[in-house]
């Protein structure tokens, strides 16, 4: 005869034992701190790093410098708060002189589809963030991209943090080789 519930307390035995060894392992470091407790430049949110050959990139850092930390406003436009298409929208027209859509996804249908591998800085990248929501950022070179973040505005943060990579969704390059299109003030009063 079975003595009652001697299935269950078998379980809570595993239970236990299970438990008890996930706690006796060490935990892996994350990441290495300089004596001041700050993560190395490369591991940081707030630090842009990449290639340094592009002519994108030294735009790209003075918008980052000049837009840091402006806060994050769903259909926000300017520096009192802005989202993350209309930031793409912004520095592509200010800095690079293009014109492209307000939306992330129309942007997300512009220019052409690139590899993760064979990001460039100033390539946009994309984030699926929920049931239809989507994040855009614009890539800056070494796996870093500056974007609107909902939780700490302006900023340039890691395709390798765990919450982007796992949010990934695709990227896109437009084309940035033709001259910024000039226009008049003659043109602008038609």
């Amino acid at each position: 005869m079975k003595a009652p519930g001697g299935g269950a307390g078998l379980g809570l035995l595993v239970l236990i034992a299970l438990l008890a060894g996930c706690a006796s392992r060490p935990m892996p470091a994350v990441e290495s701190r300089d004596a001041g407790g700050e993560p190395p430049p490369l591991l940081r949110d707030d630090v842009p790093v990449g290639d340094t050959a592009s002519p994108v990139l030294p735009l790209l850092r003075e918008q980052a410098d000049a837009w840091r930390g402006v806060p994050y406003r769903l259909g926000g436009t300017d520096r009192r708060g802005v989202d993350c298409s209309a930031f793409v929208q912004i520095t592509f027209q200010s800095r690079l002189g293009v014109e492209v859509p307000r939306t992330t996804e129309q942007l997300a249908r512009e220019g052409r589809r690139v590899p993760r591998d064979d990001l460039a800085p100033g390539d946009l990248v994309f984030f699926k963030t929920g049931f239809r929501q989507r994040h855009v950022g614009i890539y800056m070179g070494g796996d870093r991209f500056l974007h609107a973040s909902t939780s700490r505005g302006v900023m340039t943060s890691s395709l390798n943090n765990v919450y982007w990579r796992r949010h990934y969704w695709k990227a896109r390059r437009l084309d940035l080789t033709e001259p910024p299109s000039a226009v008049s003030l003659s043109d602008e009063s038609r």
